[in-house]
């Protein structure tokens, strides 16, 4: 059996069928891309446009995007005609350029909240006071062609298992209280994407839905 094939196999069996795996395939070759979709593979998530647009038309139709990464709203109509998912929506600004583009081709785009829950500055992500800020006003549920179906988040980068267990529960207590509170009628909103490679063992422990794994499955297990 190929590596990345193997790969695939050992971590379906470490996970919950009912879990998504997201493959991140950021600066990964075609090649691989594609040995991973042989092996079975349909969710693939990518960090910029540009390399995903290179990638995207080189590959089977059948894939479903993600977008991981930062994602700036001058290039929203570049992929908001065939994502997948975005879950990496840090800001209301984008959020409206998202429902903007998806209307004018009349699509309903489904969307993750990310909320900054690490320790680093540097890292993306709605801060909670902002986010329930945003959701207290009405424009944002009525946004039509955006469909938020839960949130995500990227845990501190550190060896304190402690610190990045409290992260990953602060992230799953937030999804509860937004599920409460904002989308209680919202059958879509059910998704809480947290756990890499490094960290997937403690975020499925905390409830991870959705698993974005790069290492573990285009590196050497």
């Amino acid at each position: 059996m190929p590596l990345i094939a193997e790969n695939i196999s050992f971590l379906k069996s470490q996970i919950p069928s009912s879990v998504r795996l997201v493959a991140i395939s950021k600066t990964k070759p075609v090649g691989d891309i594609i040995e991973a979709y042989n092996a079975g593979q349909r969710y693939f998530g990518e960090n910029r446009v540009q390399e995903l647009l290179n990638k995207k038309d080189l590959l089977p139709a059948d894939i479903e995007w993600h977008m991981i990464g930062h994602l700036q709203t001058n290039k929203v109509k570049s992929i908001v005609s065939f994502i997948s998912m975005i879950q990496s929506v840090d800001s209301y600004k984008l959020l409206v350029a998202i429902n903007s583009e998806a209307l004018k081709i009349n699509r309903v785009v489904d969307c993750l909240l990310q909320i900054h829950i690490a320790t680093e500055k540097t890292k993306s992500g709605f801060s909670v006071p902002d986010l329930y800020e945003n959701l207290q006003s009405e424009d944002v549920l009525l946004l039509r062609n955006v469909r938020i179906c839960g949130v995500m988040g990227i845990a501190s980068f550190i060896s304190d298992t402690n610190q990045v267990m409290k992260e990953f529960a602060n992230l799953r207590e937030c999804f509860h209280s937004l599920k409460d509170s904002y989308f209680r009628s919202g059958i879509y909103f059910k998704e809480i994407s947290m756990g890499m490679s490094g960290d997937y063992a403690m975020a499925l422990k905390e409830g991870s839905t959705m698993l974005r794994i790069g290492s573990l499955i285009f590196g050497k297990r």
